[in-house]
Parts: structure tokens; C-alpha cells; sequence
């Protein structure tokens, strides 16, 4: 290990002070801490909620680096850590007491008349209309067709999404040792006109989602990565799958995902 150790924190007044604290603990345990993002760091800490993890991860671009989370938001179910834990981390990080958990990262390959954008996500994709109305959705799966999805869109989720907004919608919860991709719908149509999928479909994870607006109304789309929205004019294709990139979760000896539904959902 190189002793370098990156620290990413919210705007929030808590996070900061929780990272100025963790600075100094980790500077007097002889690590250098970046002040700047520094790609050969061993270990990234954010400091916030699930949220500022998945920012931190989108802004730099999915680094191959372990990270592990102090939790001073809400939910905090990616996060490891609360703020009161850190002399123990230190403790335990230094004697190699923890586990790294490896999750996969989803990809859209985004295809319009005039360019080809690759967006990452590691809870979810979501495909919808970029107004208040409903959408026409051909979907295929590989290239099987499997239906014209009529409703407000889709999300694909990763096991690791499978806790957020998928099971919001009723998704469902998935271990993330399972390697799957899970498209739920949102506010499907299901009438004598419009025939859609009303719950969750589970697929293998070699398999590549392809999806083709229809453009009777608008075709205009938002295509939404981890909560971050990206408009899109003249769509002629998307394609969601597994991306090569991965997310390396640091988590403690005595990590237990199930112990950690039941702590944040029940």
C-alpha cells in the first residue's frame, strides 16, 4: 500500500467538518490524504450519503479504486460507516481487517442521428419521456423482440440498485452475489390498446437490452444515470448492459447484506 488516501465530501457542514476531523486521524496515522482527486491513492472515503457516493464515482470517472462511505445523509446503504466509527476503521483498515465487495456497473450506449454517448451507472438506468407524458418503448432483448413497452418508461437496475428506486416501484430486492439486470416499469399501460409488462423482468447478464423510441409524438427522451439526467434529440437506439467497469465496495469483516436490509428497510 502507497499510504495515499482520498477524501470526498457534500457541501454539507457536517461532511465537512466529519472530513476535516478524518483528515487529521488518518495524517497522524502516517497517510498522506489528497487534497486533489490522486489516481494512484489506494483507498477513496466519501463522506456524505449515498448519494455524494455516487457522485464522487460518476465525477471520476468509476476509478478502479476500493472506496468506502461515512454515512451522514439519510438511508446510507452503500455507506459503511458512521461518523463515530473512525478510530476503529483506521484500526481495522491498518491490520487488512476488511472485505472488498466487487459490483458491476451498468451501461447505456446512447445512439442519436448526430452522436454515440456512453453513460454509466451503478444503481440504475432509466429511460422516460422528457416531458409529462407517456412513451413508446420497442423493446428487445438480445435480438429477440419481447414488446412495445406503452407508460412513463423503464429502469434497468443492477443488484446493487435493486434497494433504491427499482424497489420503490416494487422491484425486487436483489442479493448482490446474483448477477442479473432488472427492468422494471414505470406507470405501464395495460389496456385493450397498449400491452405492457406491469411487473419486474429478470435477465442474465450477458444479455444487452435494446430499446427503440417510437416517434409518433416528440423524440425526445431523458436517459437518467445514477439520478443524473441526460436529454437526448433524434434517438435512434439504446442499449443497456453490463459495462467492463466495476465498483470495489470496501466493507468491514462482519459485513452482511441481508443484516443491512433488515437494518435500513424493516
Amino acid at each position: 500500500m502507497n499510504k495515499i488516501i482520498n477524501i470526498t465530501a457534500n457541501q454539507n457542514a457536517v461532511s465537512q467538518e466529519i472530513k476535516g476531523i478524518l483528515t487529521d486521524k488518518l495524517t497522524k496515522a502516517g497517510y498522506r490524504v489528497s487534497a486533489d482527486f490522486d489516481p494512484e491513492a489506494e483507498l477513496i472515503v466519501c463522506v456524505g450519503g449515498d448519494g455524494a457516493l455516487l457522485r464522487t464515482l460518476r465525477y471520476y470517472h468509476f476509478p478502479q479504486i476500493p472506496i468506502i462511505g461515512v454515512n451522514t445523509g439519510h438511508l446510507g446503504f452503500f455507506q459503511e460507516l458512521m461518523p463515530d466509527q473512525l478510530d476503529d476503521f483506521i484500526r481495522d483498515y491498518e491490520k487488512n481487517d476488511f472485505v472488498v465487495q466487487t459490483m458491476k456497473v451498468a451501461q447505456a450506449d446512447v445512439q442519436t442521428r448526430n452522436e454515440h454517448v456512453k453513460l454509466l451507472g451503478l444503481n440504475e438506468i432509466i429511460i422516460k419521456a422528457d416531458k409529462s407524458r407517456s412513451i413508446h418503448l420497442n423493446m428487445s432483448l438480445g435480438n429477440n423482440f419481447v414488446e412495445k413497452f406503452s407508460g412513463d418508461g423503464i429502469l434497468v437496475s443492477t443488484p446493487a440498485g435493486s434497494t433504491a428506486y427499482n424497489y420503490a416501484l416494487g422491484g425486487c430486492i436483489v442479493d448482490p452475489r446474483v448477477d442479473l439486470l432488472q427492468i422494471t416499469p414505470l406507470a405501464p399501460m395495460n389496456t385493450t390498446a397498449f400491452r405492457s409488462f406491469t411487473s419486474s423482468v429478470v435477465v442474465p447478464p450477458d444479455i444487452t437490452i435494446n430499446i427503440v423510441p417510437e416517434f409518433t409524438y416528440e423524440n425526445s427522451l431523458l436517459v437518467v444515470a445514477d439520478g443524473k439526467e441526460y436529454n437526448f434529440e433524434d434517438i435512434t437506439g439504446i442499449s443497456v448492459s453490463f459495462s467492463d467497469k466495476t465498483v470495489q465496495l470496501l466493507r468491514l469483516n462482519g459485513y452482511d447484506f441481508w443484516d443491512k436490509v433488515k437494518t435500513k428497510f424493516l
